[in-house]
């Protein structure tokens, strides 16, 4: 996170150093009216021999104003350019981070949570940038130039005792801070906790429905809402705590000029326009003594989203482990696992227990077995979304390890059993995004997926837009749009992991036959709980209990009577009743 920031800092450092001279600037043209306002009412007492002189004033006065907004609004301008675009590159810094994280680390975080670090943590780094540049420069050279001007310009020790009060407001406030940081911190964990369950609470809106549970849910929001209210409120305590401080500290800074000024009046030391001057130089420290609190508080909210997004920039990342380059992006397919043991990070079980598998170009392997049997995980293995030992898992004869992850992504294609779409059209969901497919070869992916037909009914075709994760569509539908990206990418390895489950047997077998036709010169990984969509694999293998308890052809795991005769004989059973229904 530290980098992000240096490098905002350098790519934008022109700009700053412009805004902290025209804030230079900016300030020093504030001192100037009262100085001018003070001469004129010294002159007041003689108005007709100073007459042109007072007219002269206002000349002056009225340029000063026409300056300020041309310095002004150069300076916010610039504010804006860096604070904007340092907020812009930070997001896509963070959405780089976040793709580029281990599966195992972006799993533990909640999908409210990494809202919250998009919209309420970099919103804080982007609010405190922009309070720094505006608030702190300012403050910086106000009491520089005003300080220097109130006491070259009118009287030393009348300065000084007007300091005073506000040094010690500036020391309650440091003392106070604390407080600040801390119940914004429990204020920031209670609202993440809400936006979690605002997450959760719309992605089960359907269960939500069906079990009328709504009274329930919106009980526990009006509590959780409650909770973050009350957080908020500790916050508002302790910043107004400080606000109050700083004004009281203005009031007596006003007590002391009138009292202090007017015996330096009657003494002769100063006139009565320099003091006018003087009291208008203190007008100058409303702003900055009132910024100062929210300055601070700022600073320490930004500290703790800092951290925050320092903790996820700290999360280990995909890397790639190169032990020799390979020459060329494309790979042939064949696969063999030697004695692969696996168990997930931080998880005393074992996931994969001595698997041995060999997939030759042109075949295509078939796995089967019981929920939690390892399956997928092997899967996950295979395209290291995982971290994978060294010399268990062999592409074309390399250690998966040494093969670049795009490369070795690039050449394989897996269909997942979530069958994530997108809110976009199909078209951008067949393709993910990428423009090297025409519509010609979208569409014949379509036909290889026995989609097209439905497609072709809906009202804009493929350029028809879907809800969120595929919602408008049925379960059928959205497997099949999702092997339609099977027949687009030129992929030489096909890993299909329960993807025809929520298909009829008819629509199925049509789908593997145009599969098995695509895969003859590639690899080819079936998973399914179903017999149907397996049979026909070159190897099927069995998995039971993280182990490889059956192997072979349908034909001789039929003639075994082991755990894939019992799954044929199960479903053959189920197809049956459903038929005699």
């Amino acid at each position: 996170m530290k980098k992000v920031l240096l490098d905002a800092i350098k790519k934008y450092k022109i700009q700053i150093i412009l805004h902290a001279i025209f804030i230079g600037i900016h300030i020093y043209i504030l001192t100037i009216p009262p100085k001018l306002i003070g001469n004129m009412i010294d002159l007041l007492y003689n108005l007709e021999e100073n007459k042109q002189a007072i007219l002269n004033i206002t000349y002056q006065l009225l340029g000063i104003c026409i300056l300020f907004f041309v310095v002004r609004f150069s300076w916010k301008s610039l504010e804006n350019y860096v604070v904007r675009g340092t907020e812009k590159d930070i997001n896509i810094k963070l959405f780089q981070r976040f793709l580029k994280l281990k599966l195992q680390n972006i799993q533990n975080i909640k999908n409210g949570e990494i809202m919250s670090y998009f919209v309420k943590d970099v919103n804080e780094i982007r609010a405190a940038i922009y309070r720094i540049m505006t608030y702190g420069s300012r403050i910086i050279f106000t009491f520089i130039i005003a300080i220097y001007q109130m006491a070259s310009g009118v009287n030393i020790n009348l300065t000084i005792a007007v300091m005073l009060p506000i040094i010690v407001a500036t020391y309650l406030v440091i003392k106070i801070k604390k407080y600040v940081e801390t119940s914004f911190k429990k204020s920031q964990d209670k609202f993440t906790e809400l936006s979690e369950y605002i997450q959760e609470s719309t992605d089960s809106i359907r269960t939500t429905k069906a079990y009328a549970c709504e009274g329930e849910q919106l009980k526990e929001f009006i509590r959780k809402n409650r909770i973050v209210r009350q957080s908020n409120n500790a916050v508002d305590v302790f910043s107004n705590l400080l606000s109050t401080c700083t004004k009281m500290c203005f009031g007596i800074c006003y007590s002391i000029s009138l009292i202090y000024g007017s015996k330096l009046v009657l003494d002769g030391k100063i006139t009565i326009g320099e003091l006018v001057a003087f009291n208008g130089y203190i007008g100058l420290f409303v702003n900055p003594v009132n910024w100062i609190p929210e300055l601070i508080a700022r600073v320490k909210r930004m500290q703790i989203s800092y951290k925050r997004l320092d903790a996820i920039f700290d999360l280990e990342v995909e890397k790639i482990n190169v032990k020799e380059h390979i020459k060329s992006d494309n790979l042939n397919g064949s696969i063999e696992i030697r004695n692969l043991t696996f168990s997930y990070p931080g998880s005393i079980d074992t996931a994969l227990e001595d698997i041995n598998i060999e997939i030759k170009v042109g075949q295509t392997l078939g796995i089967i077995g019981t929920i939690g049997s390892g399956k997928t995980t092997l899967m996950n293995l295979l395209t290291r979304l995982y971290t994978v030992p060294y010399g268990k898992i062999l592409i074309d004869g390399k250690d998966i390890n040494e093969i670049p992850i795009e490369v070795l992504r690039n050449n394989i294609c897996y269909v997942t059993q979530d069958n994530f779409l997108f809110s976009t059209t199909l078209r951008d969901n067949i393709s993910l995004f990428k423009e090297e497919y025409d519509d010609s070869e979208i569409k014949e992916s379509t036909r290889k997926a026995v989609i097209y037909d439905d497609i072709q009914n809906m009202p804009n075709g493929l350029q028809t837009v879907i809800g969120e994760g595929g919602g408008d569509l049925s379960g059928g539908q959205k497997q099949r749009v999702a092997i339609s990206r099977a027949f687009l990418k030129n992929s030489r390895i096909l890993i299909f992991d329960d993807t025809f489950s929520a298909l009829d047997n008819k629509t199925s077998e049509k789908l593997i036959d145009n599969i098995r036709e695509l895969t003859q010169d590639k690899t080819c990984i079936i998973i399914s709980n179903k017999v149907s969509d397996v049979k026909n694999s070159d190897n099927i293998i069995v998995l039971d209990e993280s182990r490889i308890v059956e192997q072979g052809t349908h034909e001789e795991l039929m003639e075994k009577n082991g755990i894939y005769y019992e799954f044929f004989e199960q479903q053959a059973s189920r197809e049956e009743e459903n038929i005699l229904a």
